[in-house]
């Protein structure tokens, strides 16, 4: 389960489904120094009184330097005899149409250094945000599908070392496969592409802050880490992996908060868009100081805007104001959302099939590798009629709604209830009455469900996010012996490693009930253009009492 590379943090391939960090208000302090002989008591009371009020400001933890009269002002090259500092070709225009306002050519030249100028910062910032947010964009394809295989071989090659040491009785078998398989621990299958390589994306989140042109409330990809001292965005026009339809809204969005003077602080953009031509837009706004009045003001002006003004034919069918709490952190998924207009949650259509999307469910950000990924978890299963299914995880329902018309029953577990609801409603969307939800942590639930089954058939499909599964639900699993094959969707295989580990190790006091072994392995390409990828990893229960 994973949400990458549409976020407005977006941090190195390794990592899989960060959280963007909330940006400080940009303050805007010219003059903040006293001029020369000023005392205290000359100062503005008023001057410095915002920062004793709730509003968040920066400016506490700035330090004001004062002019110290044994400091001496180094002179400019050009005020030292014999020396002129080099001017740039640009600005030098520039200087030369302020000396000279009436010389028409002269002006010209400002004006196009200017524009020129822009053009080439436009070119630099495009590509430092691809650079960022696709990092593989200007590698061929195939050559992206290269490196994810040799992702998965290196993680492949380590969990060989790893069960070998915690392993013992399975070294007979381990050295047989390493030696099969390119010291890897099971066979690998050829990594299985994207049907798109571009604009795939059904989902992202975009921060609003200070764009790199310099312009306030710019919406797009902060160009690097908060932590390295980058704030600024740059806007989703010349990404490659942004639907057009998801641009469309963002442009529409970016006029609406332009020219907007509330004294507000819009926090966050995020959009999500289907095939049936619906999209979602989810405003994240902090009210500082504004009362209930002007916020109520605020929504009335965003519905007006995307029902009759000219956002209207953005294609917004779900619109969504979201209120940031002062001096909170809660996950944006704990934040309540307000519908200012149209419906409440937008559709999709996979695998032939219906499913309805709200605003904080999980559906993957790309469809139509998603529809490759749940077909190979369908084969990999090696489900029957008298199959039950345990869909860890499980979302809107995606994966156990795909499998039900072929097993007798799944049980779908899912912490989110929003997401549960989704899937209660996707069953029903289907025609499916052989499928049931239970909303909870899965470390709270599984061992439960699971001792409550005595299918002979049962297999486990786990799609965690990107730490992996709690260690309740691997010591749980661990335990269920009536539960034979395991198939693991991870969307970052080198966090989900603890996991493979404990599912192969030997029994101990901690971990009960035989080991499971890696049978075959594949990537699936869900994020063309960057480096991240699903591994799909088949597991079965050791039998030790054979002779294979």
């Amino acid at each position: 389960m994973a949400d990458v590379s549409g976020s407005p943090v977006v941090d190195t391939p390794a990592s899989m489904e960060e959280k963007p960090v909330d940006d400080a208000p940009q303050d805007s302090n010219k003059d903040e120094g006293k001029a020369e002989g000023e005392n205290e008591e000359s100062l503005d009371p008023e001057m410095y009184r915002y920062i004793k009020e709730d509003l968040f400001t920066s400016e506490i933890y700035k330090v004001e330097i004062q002019e110290s009269p044994q400091v001496h002002r180094l002179q400019r090259p050009e005020e030292v005899p014999g020396q002129t500092r080099p001017q740039p070709a640009q600005n030098q225009a520039v200087r030369q149409a302020e000396r000279s306002p009436s010389s028409p050519s002269r002006t010209r030249g400002a004006r196009q250094g200017h524009e020129d100028g822009a053009r080439h910062a436009g070119g630099r910032a495009s590509v430092q945000i691809a650079n960022v947010v696709t990092p593989l964009w200007n590698v061929p394809y195939e050559e992206q599908l290269k490196r994810k295989e040799q992702e998965v071989v290196g993680v492949l090659q380590r969990l060989a070392k790893e069960i070998g040491s915690t392993n013992k009785a399975l070294l007979p078998w381990l050295f047989a496969q390493k030696g099969k398989y390119n010291r890897m621990c099971c066979s690998l299958e050829a990594i299985r592409p994207s049907p798109v390589q571009t604009e795939y994306r059904n989902k992202c989140e975009f921060l609003i802050s200070m764009g790199a042109d310099g312009v306030d409330k710019t919406i797009g990809f902060r160009m690097g880490k908060y932590k390295g001292g980058s704030c600024a965005v740059v806007g989703p026009g010349e990404t490659t992996h942004v639907s057009a339809e998801a641009k469309r809204v963002v442009s529409a969005f970016q006029k609406f908060i332009s020219p907007e003077t509330y004294e507000g602080h819009w926090k966050q953009l995020t959009v999500r868009t289907t095939r049936t031509k619906q999209a979602m837009a989810m405003a994240f706004f902090n009210p500082q100081k504004l009362d209930e009045e002007e916020v109520g003001a605020l929504k009335n002006s965003m519905k007006t805007y995307f029902t009759e003004g000219e956002g209207k034919d953005s294609g917004v069918t779900s619109l969504y104001f979201i209120r940031e709490g002062q001096r909170t952190s809660p996950t944006l998924e704990g934040l309540p959302c307000e519908l200012v207009s149209g419906e409440g949650s937008i559709h999709e259509e996979m695998l032939g099939l219906k499913f309805r999307i709200s605003p904080h469910s999980f559906f993957q950000v790309n469809t139509s590798a998603a529809e490759v990924l749940y077909s190979a978890v369908g084969e990999w299963a090696q489900l029957s009629e008298d199959s039950t299914v345990l869909d860890v995880c499980c979302g809107t329902g995606t994966i156990g709604i795909s499998l039900a018309k072929r097993v007798k029953k799944v049980i779908g577990i899912e912490m989110c209830q929003e997401a549960v609801e989704d899937a209660k409603v996707n069953a029903k969307l289907n025609g499916l009455s052989n499928i049931e939800f239970h909303c909870g942590k899965a470390e709270d639930v599984f061992p439960n469900i699971l001792n409550a089954l005595v299918s002979p058939n049962l297999t486990a499909i786990v799609d965690p996010p990107r730490a992996g599964l709690h260690s309740k639900v691997i010591l749980a699993i661990r335990r269920a012996e009536h539960l034979k094959r395991l198939v693991y969707v991870a969307c970052n295989a080198k966090a989900a490693m603890n996991n493979f580990i404990d599912l192969c190790r030997a029994p101990s006091k901690r971990v009960h009930g035989a080991a499971f072994r890696p049978v075959r392995a594949m990537a699936v390409d869900l994020f063309p253009q960057t480096m991240h990828l699903e591994m799909l990893l088949l597991l079965e229960r050791v039998d030790y009492d054979s002779k294979q």
